[in-house]
Formats: structure tokens, C-alpha cells, sequence
């Protein structure tokens, strides 16, 4: 089993093929039906030494001594913004075997005793690190947008329905990691980072080649496979499935759904369970990037998913919910020491 690859370039530039366009939007939307994970060919939309020149900056930084990547700790702004050490993630009760430098998108009139509302903290003893990661902020803002547009196609909203989604995410409230994986010990029962589901959109991921790292769980009847539900967070324990590994593809960032896209398709797209357990020799590096609804975004189920749904049978309506408010209540949590957020 493995997960799809979909095109962008149909939506890209001046690309006005509409039958290609329709053949990708119904790739994003067979997808995210059966999966809620794929491969995003972007190899047309950016240079790939572009994000591989990420990874790198991103294993300087990791390679520094402890001390100078302690300079930006997350208790120097908001607990949400800088350099999380090895094992300080928490994810599921357990200890995640990975250190992290978190971004998120600037605040107006920053305050550090505020969750979430900090100021970014850039490593500057790492030549080139703000800039190249600053700008890779900008492609992947604008990429979010365009695989909503080709994912609000796939689900058959009107061009008003649309332009109203677009209005609550326009000004994404986005987060960036970078991330360090050194290998897990080899009597460890833990997880380089437990299994767990994303919180907003879409989510972006570029990694190093390190394969059999990223597991992604996909549900299955039983008698079809032998089910493997090891790492299940308790409440979903019961769950058949089995994991997948999900390798990094050159030219590709691996893409899934969120949560929030979860309620604003009713639940018709789920947002899937994955984790990284990273046994390799090699230290790994990802660079995730969650395309979040603005903070004041208002999610409530689409007209348009709930047509696909009645046509099926009728369905329950999800409960919507403030993005912001959503987020605020992740992060409470966060610092009662159940972080578990933003991982790949």
C-alpha cells in the first residue's frame, strides 16, 4: 500500500487547462477520502535544492552545543516560539526522542506572557537560516491557498462558496518546525514522536531522504490485513488498520489534512493519525509547514461537503468552533506538559 502522488502544476501560473485542473482537483479529493495523506508534486512550483538547502541550515543549527541552542528556549518568549530540547516534546504521556525550533506567524503588539502571541526567535549563529526560512514561509502560504482552491473544486463548491472559504484563510495563522531526530536508542519503547493528528488545514512536509521514518495508519476492515494498532493513542485504540511508511519523493512535500479541514468537510475528509519512529544511523531533519484557517476563522461544516453527504444518506452536522479558540485550548494544554503538537 502506498499513498498517491498529485500534480500541482495544473493550478500553477497561467495554466488554464481546465480538464487538467478538474483531473487534479478529483486526485486531491479521492485522497483525502481514502487517506487524508499524499504526495504533492511541487517540483514545478519551486527550485528542490530550494528545500533541501532548509534541511541543512536545520542540521547546523541541531549540530550546535547545547548551550547556544538554549539562547532561544521556548520559556524566553511564549512557550510556543523557539527551541524545544530533546525529549521536552510530550506527546500521548511519552517523551518524544526529538528537539525542535517552532515558528509562527508574527503578532500584532507582541506579548510573551500571552500564549501563542510572542516574537519568532531566529537562530543568528546560523548564516542565512532567518532569510531562507522566511522565504519559504511565503511559497508555502501561497501553495496552501492554491491546493484549497483545487481541493474546494474537488468538492463541487461554487465560485461565491469558495471565495467565502478563502475569506477564512487567507491570513493563515501558520506554524513552521524544524526538527532534529536522532535515532532511538535500541531499548527504547517510546516513539521519536508519538502518534497524533494535525490541527488546522494542510500540512506541508519536507524532509531529508531518511526512509521508514513517518508512519502513517490507515484504517482497514478486519480479515483484509493483519491489523497492527501499536501507538494508538487510548481512545483510539480499537481502531484496524496498519501502519505505512510514508519516504520522502524527490520533488514532493508530503501533504495531509487537519483537523480543522476535518470539521469543514463534516467529517467526509478524516484527519489521519501518523507518527515517526526513526531507527536509522542517521540524525533526521523535517521541516514541516501547517497551513492553519485565519485565527478568527470561523469553521463550520460546508454546504458543499454536506451535499455530497445527503446525496449518500443523511449525516450528522460537526460542531464548528473558532479557530483561535481551538488553538488557545491546544496550547493550555501544551504547557500543563502534554504538548504533542506540530510534529513530523
Amino acid at each position: 500500500m502506498s499513498l498517491p502522488i498529485i500534480d500541482i502544476a495544473p493550478y500553477l501560473g497561467d495554466n488554464h487547462d481546465v480538464d487538467a485542473r478538474n483531473a487534479t482537483s478529483e486526485a486531491l479529493h479521492s485522497a483525502c477520502l481514502k487517506f487524508g495523506f499524499f504526495y504533492l508534486d511541487i517540483s514545478k512550483y519551486v527550485d528542490p535544492a530550494v528545500p533541501e538547502e532548509l534541511t541543512t541550515l536545520a542540521r547546523e543549527f541541531f549540530a550546535l552545543p547545547q548551550e547556544e541552542k538554549d539562547k532561544l528556549s521556548l520559556s524566553n518568549k511564549d512557550h510556543a516560539r523557539g527551541y524545544a530540547r530533546l525529549k521536552e516534546n510530550v506527546t500521548n504521556g511519552k517523551a518524544d526522542n526529538h528537539e525542535g525550533l517552532d515558528f509562527y506567524r508574527p503578532v500584532e503588539e507582541p506579548d510573551k506572557s500571552r500564549p501563542l502571541w510572542g516574537e519568532n526567535q531566529f537562530p543568528d549563529q546560523v548564516p542565512g537560516f532567518r532569510e531562507k526560512y522566511e522565504a519559504w514561509v511565503d511559497k508555502m502560504k501561497a501553495l496552501g491557498l492554491i491546493v484549497m482552491e483545487a481541493m474546494a473544486v474537488g468538492l463541487g463548491m461554487t465560485p461565491d462558496e469558495w471565495q467565502d472559504l478563502r475569506g477564512q484563510v487567507d491570513d493563515s495563522f501558520w506554524v513552521m518546525r524544524a526538527i532534529g531526530y536522532p535515532p532511538l536508542p535500541n531499548d527504547s519503547d517510546g516513539f521519536s514522536c508519538g502518534a497524533h493528528k494535525d490541527y488546522g488545514c494542510l500540512t506541508f512536509l519536507y524532509a531529508d531522504p531518511t526512509p521508514s521514518a513517518l508512519q502513517v495508519f490507515l484504517q482497514q476492515s478486519a480479515g483484509t490485513i493483519s491489523p497492527d494498532t501499536t501507538g494508538l493513542p487510548a481512545e483510539q485504540g480499537a481502531q484496524e488498520g496498519i501502519w505505512i511508511n510514508a519516504d520522502p519523493i524527490p520533488g514532493c512535500v508530503v501533504c495531509n489534512i487537519g483537523e480543522m479541514w476535518e470539521i469543514w468537510t463534516n467529517g467526509l475528509y478524516k484527519s489521519t493519525l501518523h507518527r515517526v519512529v526513526h531507527r536509522s544511523s542517521n540524525y533526521r531533519i523535517s521541516v514541516p509547514f501547517f497551513f492553519e484557517p485565519n485565527f478568527s476563522a470561523h469553521v463550520q461544516p460546508l454546504a458543499a461537503a454536506k451535499r455530497i453527504q445527503e446525496a449518500a444518506g443523511s449525516v450528522a452536522e460537526k460542531k464548528s468552533i473558532v479557530y483561535g479558540d481551538f488553538l488557545m485550548a491546544k496550547v493550555g494544554n501544551n504547557f500543563a506538559g502534554d504538548k504533542g503538537k506540530y510534529d513530523k
